[in-house]
């Protein structure tokens, strides 16, 4: 106490000044509209800056939360796109659902070598098998190849032993996805008669051939092509709508009818 008196009495002159000028500037604000107008705009930017650096922060935190509810979301109406008939708005039977989505994410993810691999976070205690069909919300990034447990390597579309049934958008004219190993932002699509007309930023989309992906999912748009004039066929070089090097959040499709697909195609090439 007697060290708070001290205080006051060593500082007593520069206290008073503070005291007097903070009623002068009371006085002031309070008696001219003006100056008062103008205090409660810098205290109200003040305080509303506060409370947006406190909004970001908070946001910061919660952006995993978001994250995980924004991938739910998205999970949910893949799920009606894929099992739902363009013609048909009617409500999903569940019996009759042919693909099945789980979501999960990238944890390593390599885009530089001849033979490219993914590892996401899901396994085969989440359902995840081999040759189930990999995609974003972007468009298709490859192939499950094999899993653990908990986690699964998937063959990524640049991997010089990716093959993927696809065609040119609102036709039915189908080729193979391949990659030559070159850019990583660019794929090659083969097996194109000659007789289909190209243009470049054509889409390219997944088709109907495959038991992995279901049909229209987008891959890319074909950036330029040649024509094989010895077989015919054009070889055409697609833009990926994915950004290969910077993947994060995925889908994994499981088509509930592959087993018995794949059991009916293998009868008829046994014959």
């Amino acid at each position: 106490m007697q060290q708070i008196v001290n205080f006051i009495i060593r500082y007593k002159n520069a206290l008073l000044y503070v005291g007097l000028l903070a009623i002068a500037l009371g006085f002031t604000i309070q008696s001219h509209s003006y100056h008062h107008s103008k205090f409660f705009n810098s205290s109200s930017w003040i305080s509303g800056s506060l409370y947006q650096i406190s909004t970001d922060i908070s946001s910061y935190f919660t952006l995993r939360t978001e994250n995980k509810i924004l991938l739910d979301e998205n999970k949910r109406l893949r799920y009606i796109l894929f099992n739902t008939n363009r013609s048909d708005s009617t409500a999903i039977d569940t019996a009759q659902v042919n693909y099945a989505i789980i979501s999960g994410s990238v944890i390593k993810n390599n885009f530089n070598s001849p033979r490219n691999y993914i590892t996401i976070n899901k396994g085969a205690k989440h359902g995840i098998r081999q040759d189930m069909g990999v995609i974003t919300s972007q468009g298709i990034l490859g192939i499950v190849e094999d899993t653990s447990s908990k986690f699964a390597m998937v063959q990524s579309i640049l991997n010089t032993k990716s093959n993927i049934n696809a065609k040119i958008q609102n036709t039915n004219f189908f080729g193979s996805l391949i990659w030559d190993g070159k850019s990583y932002t660019t794929v090659q699509l083969i097996d194109i008669p000659r007789l289909v007309p190209l243009k470049v930023g054509d889409t390219i989309v997944t088709g109907a051939m495959s038991s992995i992906f279901p049909e229209n999912i987008p891959i890319g748009t074909i950036k330029a092509f040649d024509l094989n004039t010895s077989q015919s066929f054009y070889q055409i070089d697609v833009t990926l709508f994915n950004n290969m090097a910077d993947i994060k959040s995925i889908y994994v499709i499981s088509n509930k009818d592959k087993a018995e697909i794949l059991e009916l195609q293998s009868r008829i090439t046994d014959e």
